[in-house]
């Protein structure tokens, strides 16, 4: 067996028995609500409709990044096992924890000559970061090493397609990612921004749907147009959502209606705290594998 562990971090968003069950340790994130401190652990220590509800009730929330210490540690538990490292970071257009990643990563490399240690920046978030995750897993149990895996992780990356559109702008005004007026008048016209994650690993609005209901046949007009194959898809099809799964689930039975060969059912997570905080709730995220991402 290959000695070496696969690693991310909780941003990934997908549920602690998937992470367990396809044998990747994660390290957690840490959020605040109302200025009291947790770890962004899946939904153990505050369940995800309890969070979205303290954020509808105007709880305020912050969100802080993994610090190089906390990296160290992480990382040492498995090289003082004798294993391998290949860790795979949240996209660095979102965050700067890769930075530190690094960081920890230079520390250890001295103390631990023998062993590897890769950091590797996904340029994704949520259950597209998961389903990153999830094929780097696959490629693991196929008998394929390290080296090998880091390399397709690379070259493959741009390959993973995310598409998110949201019904609620309150908390993307509150963050300052979109203006009051723009917000006003997309609430008074029903707007939902239909956005992607760029070749930079950046959240970018696309385009502007009128209606949630011509949004979701939008997000799924443009998996037809940008999966791979087509409406032959055979990957697999992940989304997650934050507190809104009645959309989700719409969009989920639309693709399973018109994507007959795809891998299994498409499934659905929670965005978690350190992504839901900054859109808050109504937010519907899909992924899947197609055209490489160049802009």
């Amino acid at each position: 067996m290959n000695n070496y562990v696969i690693t991310c971090c909780s941003t990934a968003d997908l549920t602690k028995e998937h992470f367990e069950e396809r044998k990747l340790p994660y390290i957690c994130f840490h959020y605040e609500l109302d200025g009291k401190a947790y770890p962004d652990d899946l939904g153990q220590t505050m369940s995800f409709p309890d969070f979205y509800q303290a954020m509808v009730d105007g709880a305020d929330t912050k969100t802080s990044q993994i610090n190089a210490e906390e990296y160290e540690a992480f990382f040492e538990q498995f090289l003082k096992e004798g294993k391998d490292v290949l860790h795979c970071t949240l996209s660095s257009g979102i965050s700067g924890t890769i930075n530190s990643a690094k960081i920890a990563q230079e520390e250890l490399q001295e103390k631990y000559p023998d062993r590897k240690i890769i950091v590797i920046d996904s340029t994704q978030a949520s259950s597209g970061f998961g389903l990153y995750m999830d094929k780097l897993a696959d490629l693991r149990d196929e008998g394929m090493g390290i080296e090998e895996v880091a390399k397709w992780a690379e070259d493959h990356k741009n390959s993973l397609n995310s598409w998110f559109f949201s019904t609620d702008l309150t908390f993307f005004i509150k963050g300052g990612r979109v203006s009051k007026t723009a917000g006003f008048i997309g609430g008074v016209l029903n707007i939902c921004p239909m956005m992607n994650v760029s070749s930079e690993g950046k959240l970018v609005v696309r385009s502007k749907i009128r209606t949630k209901k011509k949004a979701i046949k939008e997000i799924v007009d443009i998996m037809e147009q940008q999966a791979e194959n087509g409406l032959d898809y055979t990957g697999k099809v992940y989304m997650s959502h934050s507190a809104c799964y009645e959309d989700a689930k719409a969009v989920a039975e639309l693709i399973e209606s018109r994507f007959t060969k795809i891998d299994g059912k498409v499934e659905i997570n929670d965005i978690g705290t350190t992504i839901g905080s900054h859109t808050g709730p109504g937010t519907v995220a899909l992924f899947f594998w197609g055209k490489e991402r160049t802009v």
